[in-house]
């Protein structure tokens, strides 16, 4: 299989998965594993970095109207309900910073392939989602206390298996905070922080100078923005209406899977 390809198909993973509590870069790790793909260490962060990049982006473009209200909020002399809510996204960054500059070796260690780890942690997603889903739903708002707790589950989702999205809507569930509101913060509060990282690295020059094709990076980017934006409109609605210890028994299985993949 051509490089290509296997970019193609990456991508397309990232965009289907991204939106849906299943943990995106575990599934990348998976097929990754299945595809063979070469990538390990810096390289395949790398490659992770840059199709999360894409689906941030495609989130920018799905939830334009709402970022503009949030810059709106921030400029305005007031405080009001959107100020509220970006001052909360900001807030939920936190965790989730300092654990990428305090363990980013670490971090990158993770993303070698180790399929047996990731399925372990699907598990565990498993587990968070299924307890989320018997919680008892409130209209509870985000605060910023309730936002600096769902930063830490943004923080955990690092790991590859936990997903990012399932661990922050799960948390804010079980917080009290309604699907609606958990489910719009949880895929805002993502775009500054991956896009605040690319930042970091093009400054850094870690980007530059690693030896990467980027020509099949664009190939994964593409794929990753174009599925991504397009998912995103009946995922965001499919997350919100649907049970979550549906999306727990997937996440078991595809969890089981990858372990026993592992093994063979």
């Amino acid at each position: 299989m051509s490089e290509l390809v296997r970019s193609l198909i990456l991508g397309v993973v990232q965009g289907l998965t991204e939106f849906l509590p299943v943990s995106s870069s575990g599934h990348l790790e998976i097929a990754r594993f299945v595809l063979k793909d070469p990538a390990v260490g810096e390289q395949g962060l790398l490659f992770t970095i840059m199709l999360h990049v894409a689906t941030a982006l495609s989130t920018l473009f799905v939830f334009r109207k709402d970022i503009t209200r949030m810059l709106g909020g921030l400029l305005h002399r007031g405080w009001n309900e959107d100020k509220a809510f970006a001052v909360n996204v900001l807030i939920s960054m936190i965790p989730a910073v300092i654990v990428g500059f305090a363990f980013e070796p670490l971090v990158e260690s993770m993303f070698e392939q180790r399929i047996a780890f990731v399925g372990a942690m699907l598990c565990v997603t498993a587990v968070l989602l299924y307890l989320a889903d018997r919680a008892r739903q409130t209209d509870r708002t985000v605060t910023p206390g309730r936002a600096l707790i769902v930063g830490i589950a943004q923080a955990v989702a690092i790991i590859p298996g936990i997903s990012r999205s399932g661990s922050t809507i799960a948390t804010s569930v079980l917080l009290g905070i309604d699907r609606y509101r958990a489910s719009r913060f949880s895929f805002l509060m993502v775009v500054p922080l991956i896009l605040g990282k690319m930042a970091y690295d093009l400054v850094q020059g870690e980007m530059q100078t690693t030896e990467a094709d980027w020509g099949v990076l664009a190939v994964g980017f593409v794929a990753a923005f174009v599925t991504g934006a397009l998912a995103c409109h009946w995922m965001v609605a499919l997350i919100r209406q649907s049970k979550l210890r549906y999306f727990s028994i997937y996440c078991i299985a595809i969890g089981i899977f990858a372990i026993i993949l592992a093994s063979l």
